[in-house]
């Protein structure tokens, strides 16, 4: 008799310890909706103290550490510009750290300089005309883990779908929400100078490899070299043609001519804003958007070959 009052106590707690797991993943956001859609932007434009990641996104948790612990009321960045299932972990590139200021408040000088004496750079954000935009439920770790699987799938149907240049991704903590955001106007603008140095470094590697042929003709360009033949963004002009916690995964097909390295591949040949579905306000209380007067596919990017200290992949 006492047997049984033992298994019939150890199932009792088993089923208690599922129902709390369940009860806890549902907290986080597992049963949570993921409603993709085409808009204004989350924020405004936003000044932010960042450090450059080249390498496994799932690395970049210790970031988002230390910019926490330095500031713990700022709201959490990131900025994933390469696509991890198309680029080589180790060319993987982001930017990971805080907001310090939105819309036309000023950074504090004080905040600025405690930033920058742990070996972090200042960079401004543009608030983008019209985005492509994701919310998820930001409770708990498990949130993260969660968010990473669920939404970026997300995106990358939503944007193939409607084949739409939507890049870089982009990541906000905010309150009770993370936003995911993928600019659809001005995305030179979130390139910050340590991407374009590296694309420009790529460029230069291809350019040189591309005059090494063989005597039958053949291209020896070689691996490293070939990773990317991505335009560097240049200057930061508006260009409307064409995601804490650590990294996430994401995929395209071959589509057009653009990069296989970047978000900016992300399956478009470049629909126009007017074939998109503005639904209704944007997340700023904005009324539905009106059609960039500057036609979408005015520049491309060429083709070849990312949430707080909560790691992902």
């Amino acid at each position: 008799m006492s047997d049984l009052l033992l298994l019939g106590l150890i199932g009792g707690l088993t089923l208690l310890l599922l129902l709390t797991l369940l009860a806890f993943a549902g907290y986080s956001g597992l049963l949570a909706g993921v409603a993709v859609s085409a808009g204004s932007p989350p924020i405004r434009n936003v000044t932010v103290a960042y450090k450059f990641h080249m390498g496994p996104y799932g690395e970049t948790g210790r970031l988002f550490t230390e910019s926490c612990s330095i500031s713990p009321k700022l709201r959490s960045i990131a900025v994933y510009y390469d696509n991890p299932h198309m680029v080589p972990p180790d060319k993987c590139r982001c930017a990971v750290g805080r907001i310090l200021s939105e819309g036309e408040e000023s950074p504090s000088p004080e905040l600025i300089d405690l930033y920058q004496k742990f070996g972090f750079k200042v960079f401004s954000f543009p608030a983008p005309s019209h985005v492509v935009t994701a919310t998820f439920p930001y409770t708990t770790i498990l949130s993260i883990w969660l968010a990473t699987r669920r939404v970026h799938p997300a995106l990358d149907t939503y944007i193939k779908a409607r084949k739409l240049c939507a890049y870089p991704r982009l990541e906000i903590y905010q309150e009770d929400q993370i936003h995911f955001m993928c600019p659809l106007a001005r995305q030179g603008d979130f390139y910050v100078p340590e991407v374009k140095e590296t694309e420009r470094k790529w460029r230069g590697l291809v350019e040189a490899s591309d005059t090494q042929v063989d005597g039958t003709g053949a291209d020896t360009m070689s691996d490293t070299s070939s990773v990317s033949l991505e335009v560097s963004p240049g200057s930061r002009e508006t260009s409307v043609a064409t995601l804490s916690p650590g990294a996430s995964s994401r995929g395209w097909d071959d589509g057009d001519t653009r990069s296989e390295h970047s978000y900016s591949e992300s399956g478009a040949s470049g629909s126009s804003f007017e074939e998109l579905d503005l639904e209704g306000e944007g997340p700023l209380g904005e009324s539905r958007l009106e059609p960039e007067t500057e036609p979408l596919g005015t520049t491309k990017w060429p083709w070849e070959p990312s949430a707080p200290e909560k790691g992902k992949e």
